[in-house]
């Protein structure tokens, strides 16, 4: 019996998974969270094999909530879902300590293969992350700009990209102001943008928004 805990913040999402897994017998939910202080939670509190885990919640979220559950339960598995079919949050999500990256749009089709690879200590990747990664690893290698940021850089991006304010932004990462200004400034000197205008053309030219 494979073990599951299903986080993401929309209930509509959640209760949609249980039901595309309902059907297999060797799967058992156990456990659900709904932002990144519950998935924390139940990481501490429950026994569990696989996370099914969205990227984008309220509070903490992403690759930094990746590297906290994988701390505190270094041989959890986690499958990440997410709306981003860009190869970049794929591999972020892997560097992070994932083990499968699946968008929301092909979980249908591919959840339950996802689950049983990742839950027997398999890596459940596209060909194009998998590249992507060999890529990177390369001497030399030609690296998209957005490649170039830092996790948290690509964190703030996404959400200028979404149309937080920096305010907004600092409230949900519990940074001070002054440090996302900090960031949202490095990003754009790296990726050579000039505007926010210019960060939301290249998000959309890049399938990043």
């Amino acid at each position: 019996m494979i073990r599951i805990v299903i986080a993401d913040d929309h209930t509509i999402v959640r209760e949609g998974l249980k039901q595309l897994l309902s059907s297999s017998a060797d799967f058992n939910v156990v456990g659900e969270a709904c932002n990144g202080q519950e998935v924390i939670a139940r990481a501490r509190e429950l026994e569990f094999d696989v996370l099914l885990l969205d990227m984008s919640m309220p509070g903490r979220s992403g690759i930094e909530l990746i590297h906290q559950v994988k701390k505190e339960k270094p041989r959890l598995q986690i499958l990440v879902l997410s709306m981003h079919e860009e190869q970049q949050y794929a591999v972020r999500a892997i560097r992070a300590g994932a083990s499968g990256y699946l968008t929301k749009e092909s979980a249908s089709a591919q959840l339950v293969s996802a689950l049983r690879k990742v839950a027997s200590g398999g890596a459940f990747i596209t060909p194009a992350v998998a590249e992507q990664l060999a890529l990177d690893a390369m001497p030399h290698a030609h690296a998209s700009l957005h490649s170039t940021l830092s996790n948290r850089e690509f964190q703030v991006m996404g959400m200028l990209v979404a149309g937080k304010s920096i305010t907004d932004i600092a409230a949900n990462l519990n940074l001070s102001v002054k440090t996302v200004s900090t960031h949202k400034t490095r990003l754009m000197q790296k990726m050579n943008l000039a505007s926010q205008a210019d960060l939301i053309r290249y998000a959309i030219d890049h399938k990043l928004d």
